[in-house]
């Protein structure tokens, strides 16, 4: 138990207050839990406990609001990064439960946003797709209905363009091995592999001639 005697806004963190019980520092305060706080009011050891609580989820929300500036996240990357704190349980649920209903972590949404993203900067098959959604921890029914739409011919075309720039001037056949190993590797299919190498070597030709 304790009475209010401060509530001092902190220096590096405009967002955050101190707070002091009995003329001595107690602990720090997210702003947003502070509103309904006032100097004299007095506080019970539960209603502490439970503004220290509030706070531990406020600080654990920052840090997974950090993790999510650069890019979108799955459920299961955020919670990975959340345990590397060493947070309780239920503190990182009260997060999750949080970003979930602030749209900031929605599964279906990463996986559009991973596979476009892909296709655009670094083509990968279908195969190769799954595998790294499965290790962001998307479910199997979002990766199906993500990857329905998924141009994989198109997309082997484009990876295969831009490999067979980068090996211009060697021999054809060598040209058609590093082609074949780069698209097999990116997990396209093997009819999808020779069709494109097919095509491309065509092309070739004709400009040669």
């Amino acid at each position: 138990m304790g009475t209010i005697t401060a509530l001092k806004p902190q220096k590096r963190a405009r967002h955050r207050v101190n707070l002091y019980l009995d003329g001595e520092f107690a602990f720090g305060l997210a702003l947003r839990h502070a509103h309904d706080l006032s100097v004299g009011q007095p506080l019970s050891a539960s209603e502490i406990a439970h503004l220290r609580s509030a706070d531990e989820v406020e600080k654990a929300h920052e840090k997974a609001l950090c993790f999510l500036e650069h890019r979108p996240r799955s459920e299961a990357e955020v919670r990975t990064r959340l345990a590397r704190h060493g947070l309780p349980q239920e503190v990182a649920q009260a997060v999750m439960q949080r970003l979930r209903a602030a749209k900031l972590i929605d599964d279906a949404v990463f996986a559009a946003f991973w596979v476009e993203n892909r296709c655009t900067f670094r083509p990968r098959g279908r195969r190769a797709l799954r595998v790294e959604l499965r290790q962001k921890g998307v479910s199997d029914e979002e990766i199906e209905a993500v990857l329905e739409d998924v141009d994989e011919p198109a997309g082997a075309r484009l990876a295969a363009e831009k490999k067979a720039l980068r090996s211009q001037g060697l021999p054809a056949h060598e040209r058609h091995r590093k082609l074949r190993e780069f698209l097999a590797r990116r997990g396209f299919e093997y009819e999808i592999i020779n069709d494109v190498i097919d095509e491309l070597m065509a092309e070739t030709n004709d400009n040669e001639d």
